[in-house]
Order: structure tokens, then sequence, then C-alpha cells
């Protein structure tokens, strides 16, 4: 990482902390319910000047900057939409937003769909504890130190040699031949998946476990007492109670797909058609020269976020709605 690298990395996180603390003095400004004068006002921009310098440095004008990227090429000539032209027509470039795609579906609704089929088999059971200890180490292992891990158990020798991956030794001791997994298309997509989805069923049994402890008694024990066997009570009582925590782990699972770089960088580097918009705005801005290509793709990352983000929004307002 060279010097500027660094520091504008510093400078989006100094922003990004001034960004929140300027939050939290509004919102302490906002509930102060005496009465206001003119000094106050002064006192407040006086205050806040910094962190707004600091925001327009360290967040707006990056963004603002990268914009106006996505429509220059290599040479910093203005070419318009080109570098989106090139997004959905090359087949380098389908191959990479058709992988996102893969991702964004496969790795929300399986690691929830386990997370919570766990936490509800687990709950109340003699040793829960240590269940939920052993599902949730993942989260604690960095998605490069996970990558390294599992690109081990996939490792490849050629046949007749010892293997050290656990995946061939488990295919050659019932009589088959050592595979490249992760050279193998379009197969080995689908197991870097299975190292985000490891990684982060732990987050989602977790969240969902507590969730399912403050559905009140009462409810459950009306269920059991109308005769509802053990299906019945999940769908209609436990689902709706947990709904809102569930739309909080979607949501918060699926924006960290999307973004997801340290598992495709450490173990395919993208190559052998497994690249993800991450890596590849990595790869064209910083190892091809493309920073136009990059930008584009930074730039369609944040549009298949933003959706997310307002549904997750719009859940949590009907839900205060309601109460």
């Amino acid at each position: 990482m060279t010097t500027a690298d660094l520091l504008g990395k510093i400078i989006q996180v100094v922003g990004a902390l001034a960004a929140f603390s300027l939050v939290i003095g509004l919102v302490l400004f906002l509930i102060d319910r005496a009465p206001k004068r003119g000094r106050d006002y002064w006192q407040l921009a006086f205050f806040i000047a910094p962190a707004l310098i600091l925001l327009g440095v360290g967040l707006i004008y990056p963004a603002f900057r990268t914009s106006l990227l996505a429509f220059t090429n290599s040479s910093g000539k203005w070419v318009g939409g080109e570098n989106f032209v090139w997004m959905f027509t090359q087949p380098a470039a389908l191959i990479t937003l058709g992988n996102t795609l893969i991702w964004v579906v496969l790795v929300p609704t399986v690691a929830t769909a386990i997370g919570l089929g766990y936490a509800v088999f687990i709950d109340k059971s003699r040793g829960e504890k240590y269940f939920k200890a052993l599902v949730f180490m993942p989260m604690a292992i960095s998605f490069v130190g996970a990558g390294i891990i599992w690109r081990f158990i996939y490792d490849y020798r050629v046949a007749g040699n010892a293997q050290i991956g656990l995946l061939n030794q488990i295919v050659v001791w019932f009589g088959g031949q050592p595979v490249q997994w992760l050279q193998t298309t379009p197969i080995n997509t689908f197991l870097l998946i299975v190292v985000m989805i490891w990684i982060q069923t732990g987050f989602a049994m977790v969240i969902l476990s507590a969730a399912i402890k403050g559905i009140p008694t009462e409810q459950v024990e009306a269920a059991e007492l109308d005769g509802t066997n053990a299906w019945q009570r999940f769908t209609n009582v436990t689902l709706p109670g947990i709904r809102g925590s569930l739309v909080v782990v979607i949501t918060t699972i699926s924006i960290a797909t999307l973004k997801v770089f340290d598992i495709v960088r450490t173990m395919t580097a993208g190559n052998f058609n497994t690249s993800v918009i991450a890596n590849e705005m990595y790869t064209q801005a910083f190892r091809a020269g493309e920073q136009g290509r990059g930008a584009a793709l930074a730039i369609v990352l944040f549009l298949m976020v933003l959706p997310i983000v307002i549904y997750n929004v719009r859940i949590l307002r009907k839900q205060r709605e309601i109460r």
C-alpha cells in the first residue's frame, strides 16, 4: 500500500468518525428541550464545523470524485458511459456480475436458514452456550484467515501423492481422483460461497436465538394448549415473533456479501471465473490501471446496496409505527 493510499484510508476513517460525532451532537442538541437562543446555534455551528469539513473531505469529496472517474478512461479522458457499456457487454464483466448475484442470493438465504434452524433446535437445550460458541467461533476469524484455512481444505495434489487437502483426501478414500477444486468452473464459485456461509451462520444464529428468547412464553404455551405441533408453533408463533430480527440479519449479511473481497482475493484472486464486483473493482483500478472501470464498478456496487438499505429502513419504520 502506497503512502497516498494509506493517507486516503486515514482520511476516510476520520471522516466516518466525524460523521458519527456530528449525528450524536445534533441528536443531543435537538432533544434538549431548553429554549434555544441565537448564541446556542452559533455554538452548535462552531462545534460541528470541523466534523462537516472532515465529512466533506473524507466521504463527500471521494464519492463525488469516484462518480466523475466512472466516466473517464485510464488516461483521464472523458468517455461518457463506455465503462458501463463495458461492464454489461464484456463476457468477463458479465461473469463477475453474475457471480455477485449468485453470492447475494445464496449466502444470506443459506446462512440465515442454517442459523435459524440451529437456534431453534438448541434453544433451552443442555449445553446450549457451548453449541452456540462452536458455531459462532468462525466470526472471530478474519475473512483472509478463513480464506487461507479453506484453501488448505480445497488443496490439490497430483494423484499418487499424499493429499493435504481434506476434501481431496476424502475423495481418494472413496476411490476417486483428486480434483482441482478452485480451478474447476463453476463449482469453484460455490466452494467460495461455502466459506462466507461458514462465517455468517454464527452471526445469524446469535441474533435469531436472542430474538426467539424474546418471544413471550404465554404465546408459546397458548399455542401448545390449542394442540398445535412443533411446525405449526414455528410458523405461526416463532417466525412472526422474530420477523424484525430476520430482516436485520438478512439485510446485514446481504450487504456484507455484496462487498466481499478478502475471500475471493485470498483463495483465487478472481481467476477461473470466480471474480466478484469488489474484487474486480480492485483489479481494474489498482492492477490494470483502469481507474474509470474501477469507479464504475464501485457505483454499481453502491446502487446494489442502496435498495437493501432502503428496504431495511422502511421495515423498521413500519415496526416503529405499529409499536
